[in-house]
């Protein structure tokens, strides 16, 4: 049997956050204080799950899905004026979003994350010289 890919949703809570997912009739779900908390306890849940199969997830190979409070907040060094002059989007309405004061619209959201995979992409091209 392949091992399966584990798609995991992080949401922001009142107090830390919560992580879910449903894989192969394994209902997973756990929380944190902090992101690195938060890993763990997803990396310790999922590999229980599955410790009957004889699977042993590490945690690159883990897709997280956030909210966009949580990815904000996981994620600080992305400037959020920065990031609403590149999109096009007015800064504070952005940052309504960032802190779940608003809830953006599908379209909406789809348009911040393009322009975090662009910021992505060209970080990730990025060469210093030596």
């Amino acid at each position: 049997m392949k091992k399966p890919k584990i798609n995991i949703t992080v949401v922001k809570e009142d107090k830390g956050y919560s992580a879910k997912t449903s894989v192969e009739n394994n209902f997973i779900v756990t929380e944190g204080d902090t992101f690195e908390e938060l890993k763990n306890n997803i990396l310790e849940a999922v590999n229980l799950a599955f410790e009957d199969k004889g699977f042993v997830y590490n945690i690159d190979e883990i897709i997280f899905s956030y909210d966009l409070e949580s990815f904000f907040d996981f994620y600080k060094v992305i400037n959020a004026k920065a990031l609403s002059e590149r999109i096009g989007m007015n800064q504070s309405l952005l940052a309504q979003y960032i802190k779940g004061i608003k809830t953006p619209s599908p379209d909406q959201t789809r348009r911040i994350l393009k322009g975090v995979q662009q910021i992505g992409r060209e970080l990730s091209e990025v060469r210093f010289l030596l």
